[in-house]
């Protein structure tokens, strides 16, 4: 993994606090978020919502890392009900690519598969909203703790959705 302390240092929530210093407090669920137009960034906030009870019994936190705005990504949180969460704003994608979370080709964040789960998302009320950032960044979730990526989750299309509550679940050794 390319990521270093150093970088998870100077990656900050809106509280100035770094990602490498949120890991050392207690295990992180680190969320990367694809465009806030997108359905499934939307659907994953709603289940972040509904689990985040359990993931903080659990004893993680949750972090949320965007390609946008402090400003922006916090309205968007808020919308979610999750505007105290933690979050970092990842502009130039450098987060994204140390976690080594690709670009995905056609078929991975639109393909027949992603539409028909699409489809389904927008049923459920996660209607698409105007894209702010790269659309074809993929996101992913992975557990950071004490600086270290503990476990790991890295969508296959934009569609897919993790089981927050079990990728939550700190390690013990």
């Amino acid at each position: 993994m390319p990521h270093t302390p150093e970088l998870l240092d100077e990656f900050t929530d809106q509280n100035g606090v770094s990602l490498l210093a949120l890991s050392r407090r207690q295990p992180v669920l680190v969320v990367f978020l694809r465009h806030s137009g997108c359905t499934f960034c939307r659907q994953a906030l709603a289940d972040l919502r509904r689990e985040r009870q359990q993931i903080v019994r659990q004893g993680t936190e949750i972090a949320l890392v965007f390609m946008e705005s402090l400003e922006r990504a916090g309205r968007f949180a808020a919308e979610y009900g999750l505007g105290d969460v933690p979050r970092i704003s990842d502009p130039q994608q450098r987060l994204y690519a140390a976690f080594e979370l690709s670009r995905g080709a056609v078929g991975r964040v639109a393909g027949p598969r992603v539409w028909w789960r699409g489809l389904w998302a927008v049923l459920a009320g996660h209607f698409p909203g105007v894209p702010h950032g790269d659309v074809t960044q993929m996101p992913g979730a992975f557990l950071v703790h004490q600086g270290q990526i503990v476990k790991s989750y890295r969508h296959a299309t934009s569609a897919d959705r993790p089981d927050y509550c079990e990728l939550a679940l700190p390690v013990h050794t």
